[in-house]
């Protein structure tokens, strides 16, 4: 049997169809992708689909957005709301151009933020008051405490109740400075790439509204205010600094300032805008840095607290476990 197999296998006709199987399915293999089309250009295409369609998204979703803000601008303020405020004459006792400007930071525009913020200002401390008063008297708290305290902490509630719209606007802007300044050194870039290319400033802060949007909404509508601003204003000057003004950033109160001066002297807005992606770019990568050298210092109390008993069990419970058998 088994010489019969070597005989089979060691002769010629069978050697020679082996052979001629074998070059027929390379030859298969090697072609079979010609007939199944360029698998490159199909990919690039539905990258490119699903790009546009990710930036028809995009767009839509900014303009439902700016449709709503629009809508809210034009809706009639709360008489209610404008009476109280009007007669007690809240603007000049509760606010000034520090607190204009950090509803704007905050991104709250127009008259209605600013009555609805004065208004809750005057109602929360006697809302703060009455709550803390409930819970004193009627349901018990601090019932050991004297009458001086219990006074005391419906005070400091009512207090909190006044600084309540101060925090929140506090904390709304900072959210809203920070996903402009993350966002700030791509759309610097952006510009750049679009001012290199021939488009007017106009045009390129358009464009770079329109592609940062996935990135910083915030960032989006500023630029989009900024470029309406450029095309009715009659000093493009105070469209770039109510652009500083509105954001609170440094970074780009720098840009605002280098527009300013390159349309009054002439000079290249591409060169301006390069130096200060890079400071931008070097900024981001500084504060980066800053976050990682912070961590260790921070992970220090967790690890002593969290890792080092548990590794101490895993490597001493094995003894304890065998000590305690052995009856030691």
């Amino acid at each position: 049997m088994t010489d019969q197999v070597i005989k089979s296998i060691t002769d010629p006709a069978f050697l020679i169809a082996l052979l001629v199987a074998i070059a027929v399915f390379a030859t298969v293999f090697t072609v079979m992708p010609s007939f199944s089309g360029n698998q490159l250009k199909a990919r690039m295409k539905s990258v490119a689909l699903e790009r546009d369609e990710l930036r028809a998204r995009q767009r839509a979703r900014l303009a439902a957005e700016a449709d709503r803000r629009r809508k809210g601008l034009r809706e009639e303020q709360s008489l209610g709301m404008r009476k109280i405020v009007d007669r007690l004459d809240l603007k000049r006792a509760l606010a000034d151009e520090n607190t204009i400007n950090k509803l704007k930071v905050a991104g709250f525009r127009g008259q209605n933020p600013l009555t609805k913020f004065l208004f809750f200002r005057l109602v929360l401390p006697f809302v703060g008051f009455g709550l803390a008063g409930i819970y004193v008297l009627f349901l018990g708290g601090l019932a050991e405490q004297p009458p001086f305290m219990k006074l005391f902490v419906c005070i400091l509630a009512a207090y909190a109740g006044f600084y309540a719209p101060n925090l929140y606007v506090s904390n709304r802007a900072g959210k809203r400075k920070q996903s402009i300044q993350t966002a700030w050194p791509d759309a610097l870039d952006l510009m750049l790439i679009c001012v290199e290319s021939g488009m007017s400033i106009e045009a390129a802060i358009r464009r770079v509204a329109d592609e940062i949007g996935s990135q910083s909404v915030a960032l989006a509508e500023e630029l989009i205010l900024t470029n309406a601003e450029l095309a009715y204003l009659q000093e493009r000057k105070q469209a770039y600094d109510n652009l500083a003004s509105r954001t609170g950033l440094e970074s780009v109160k720098s840009v605002a300032q280098a527009l300013v001066q390159a349309e009054r002297y002439g000079t290249p807005v591409a060169q301006a805008l390069r130096t200060l992606a890079n400071e931008s770019r070097e900024m981001r990568m500084n504060a980066a840095e800053k976050k990682a050298a912070a961590l260790p210092p921070k992970l220090t109390v967790p690890m002593i607290l969290f890792f080092l008993p548990v590794l101490f069990a895993i490597i001493l419970g094995p003894a304890g476990m065998q000590f305690s058998q052995s009856g030691f």
